[in-house]
Formats: C-alpha cells, sequence, structure tokens
C-alpha cells in the first residue's frame, strides 16, 4: 500500500485570495449559464411546435422568455467584471460594447462606448465595473457614456436624480480610503474596483452629485 503524501501547508502552493474569489465568481457565471441556455432552447422549442394552445403567443411564455434573456446577459457581464482576468489576456471593445448592451435592454439605463481598438482584460474589467458603480447611482435610469482618453478612460453618468451613497464611492479610494463599514453584497463592485485600481496601478478619481457621476482611470 503507497504511504500517503504528506503536504506541508507552510510550502504548499496557494491562491491570492482576490484570485481565488475571481475564480469561483467565474465558476459560479459558467456553470450557471448551461442550465438556463438550457431552458431558453426549450422555450424557442415551444414557440416552433405550433400554437395549437395559443401557448407561443401567451404573455406567461413571452415573459419567460425575457427573464431568461436577461439573466443569460448578467451572468456573462458578471463573468467579465467579476471573474479572473489573466494579465496577458486581451478583449475586443466591440465585446465590452455588447455586454453593456445586453446587460441594459429592456432597462431605464442607455449606454453608449466610444472607442476602438482592444485593452488588457483586467482593464476591461475595471471598465465594467465603473459601469456598475454608476448603474447603482443611476436606479431610476439615464445614460452612461464611456470614452476611451489618451491616458484612459472616462465614465460618466447624467440622470435626472441620483443615489448618492458617499460611503460607497470611498472604496473607490483604494488603500487611501479611511477605513469603512462593509459594503452589502450588491455593492461589492465599489471595494473591488478600488482594489482592481491600486493593484494595478491605476488610481480612480470620481465624483458625484445630484444629476451625474464621473469615474476616471
Amino acid at each position: 500500500m503507497t504511504a500517503p503524501t504528506i503536504i506541508n501547508a507552510a510550502t504548499a502552493a496557494t491562491v491570492p485570495d482576490a484570485d481565488l474569489a475571481s475564480l469561483v465568481a467565474a465558476r459560479l457565471c459558467h456553470d450557471l449559464v448551461s442550465p438556463l441556455g438550457a431552458i431558453g432552447n426549450g422555450v424557442e422549442l415551444l414557440e416552433m411546435s405550433g400554437d395549437q394552445s395559443g401557448l407561443a403567443r401567451s404573455p406567461e411564455l413571452s415573459l419567460i422568455t425575457e427573464s431568461v434573456r436577461a439573466a443569460r446577459a448578467r451572468l456573462r457581464f458578471f463573468r467579465s467584471a467579476f471573474g479572473h482576468a489573466p494579465a496577458d489576456a486581451r478583449v475586443a471593445l466591440p465585446e465590452i460594447a455588447q455586454l453593456l448592451g445586453d446587460v441594459t435592454e429592456g432597462t431605464r439605463l442607455t449606454v453608449e462606448l466610444n472607442g476602438q481598438g482592444d485593452l488588457a482584460r483586467p482593464e476591461a474589467r475595471m471598465l465594467l465595473l465603473s459601469f456598475l458603480c454608476l448603474d447603482s447611482a443611476m436606479p431610476w435610469g439615464g445614460r452612461v457614456l464611456i470614452c476611451r482618453t489618451a491616458p484612459g478612460w472616462r465614465v460618466v453618468g447624467e440622470a435626472t436624480r441620483m443615489r448618492i451613497d458617499r460611503d460607497l464611492w470611498r472604496w473607490l479610494d483604494g488603500d487611501a480610503a479611511p477605513m469603512q463599514p462593509m459594503p452589502p453584497a450588491a455593492a461589492v463592485h465599489f471595494p473591488l474596483l478600488g482594489r482592481m485600481a491600486a493593484q494595478l496601478a491605476r488610481p480612480v478619481t470620481w465624483e458625484v452629485d445630484e444629476t451625474g457621476a464621473e469615474i476616471s482611470f
């Protein structure tokens, strides 16, 4: 019988906490997309199977179809925003635009992305997390404009009414932020963006008022 291998915990390879959390997020999103896709395929089959019972045009089936579409869009977005982002991986801007368009479809928020080329995946994560910060501050709808500039990016939100929680926004200051209360799970993108900015040496500047907000990095 082969003797069991004994691993010294002090010398065993470890994964940084931030990377481990990103891998968990990516795994959850990946595993949930497949069953949602199966539900969507089943709905499509029902729509194609004839309409003897009126099911294909029923409001119930339309609601299921839209709910599945929205859930799949959010999972794809979350996988890119919260999942692991290798430093050497790159993503095309049209892919980012597609994620933003899909996740805002049917909402009161519109988004416009101006820029060309591609960008490093960690930078793309910062862009998507910035959008989520503005989304949290604009629950009544509005317009988000994302512009590529010479030094980096500007993410600008405009609305007639804003939800302002400066305690959350101070998390964007990263290591410079004062001691803050733990944010709710729905606002985890604020401290995550601050941490990524510190790790990538990409300081974030921000401002928010009653009619808009802006994040630059």
